[in-house]
């Protein structure tokens, strides 16, 4: 019958793939409606049937639904129209698809029980508001009752992680770590120490007032010198070692010793860590790891004290 123009349930599935049973079912649903039937009542279909089979089969691997290639093909709406609805939704879909891989990255990687696997989801899941919320809280929590110079403590504040609407892998695996860090007591206690330490060195009558720009630039004048000396092979407990230590213990108003322990005080990976995982989620430039210069230049401070 096939020769003829004229085509069988079974002859169309040997032609297209598809199975008698699929497509029957479009059948029955009214999407592919029969050309003619038998006298024994089967139904036969013709070479605008293929067409129309070929075409719903197109709009259905495209991830089409049914309402909508009954839609496209009995020409109440476009296919650019549906094209760019289903866009929205595969973006909507990869979202939450690349939210579950983050998820499942971290609980592969941490080793996590069921609950830490709750949580994370929920992390993961969290609005541009809440992020900013658990931030805030974070920092309420090892700032509170103490003497923190009000820029200082407002430019502590003010770097917030803002997830883009479509964020890469990365930014996502960097938000679940910075929420895990945040909310982990020990580096709650460690940043708690640190703000004590300067609030008692306002108490003590130290102004404390230098900008964060001009901090950030002079701590990286410090480490690039120390930098520099260390790739040139000179040792913390060298002439050109004790040299810089007096520098900057000088430009920081302290004995060698004082501003070893202060340096010490200020200096910890976790902490580095927060910012390098705020630039990563934030598309920030990224910089290498100070720790190592600073424990050199701690290293200098206490020889040459």
């Amino acid at each position: 019958m096939g020769d003829s123009g004229v085509f069988t349930i079974g002859e169309l599935a040997r032609r297209t793939g598809l199975t008698t049973r699929t497509i029957r079912f479009y059948s029955d649903e009214g999407l592919l409606p029969p050309a003619d039937r038998t006298h024994a009542g089967y139904r036969l279909y013709d070479t605008a049937s293929l067409a129309r089979l070929e075409l719903l089969r197109t709009l259905r691997e495209l991830g089409l639904g049914l309402p909508e290639a009954a839609a496209a093909l009995a020409g109440r709406a476009s296919v650019a129209d549906l094209a760019r609805r289903h866009v929205e939704l595969l973006d909507e879909q990869i979202q939450v698809l690349r939210l579950r891989r983050a998820v499942l990255r971290a609980v592969a990687k941490n080793g996590s029980e069921l609950d830490e696997v709750r949580l994370m989801k929920d992390l993961a899941a969290m609005s541009d508001e809440e992020r900013r919320r658990l931030i805030d809280e974070f920092w309420d929590e090892v700032t509170a009752g103490l003497n923190i110079n009000p820029e200082f403590d407002a430019g502590m504040r003010s770097a917030k992680p803002e997830l883009p609407d479509d964020p890469s892998p990365e930014q996502l695996q960097a938000w679940l770590e910075l929420a895990e860090l945040v909310r982990d007591k020990d580096f709650r206690a460690r940043i708690r120490q640190m703000s004590e330490t300067h609030s008692a060195r306002r108490d003590a009558g130290e102004p404390m007032d230098q900008p964060p720009e001009q901090a950030r630039q002079q701590w990286t004048e410090w480490t690039s010198a120390a930098a520099e000396l260390k790739d040139a092979g000179h040792g913390p407990t060298s002439p050109a070692g004790r040299e810089l230590a007096l520098s900057i213990a000088g430009a920081m108003g302290k004995s060698p010793a004082e501003a070893a322990d202060l340096m010490e005080n200020s200096t910890d990976t976790r902490a580095e860590r927060y910012w390098q995982l705020l630039a990563t989620i934030n598309g920030w430039p990224q910089w290498p790891s100070q720790v190592p210069r600073a424990e050199w230049i701690i290293a200098a401070l206490r020889s040459a004290g």
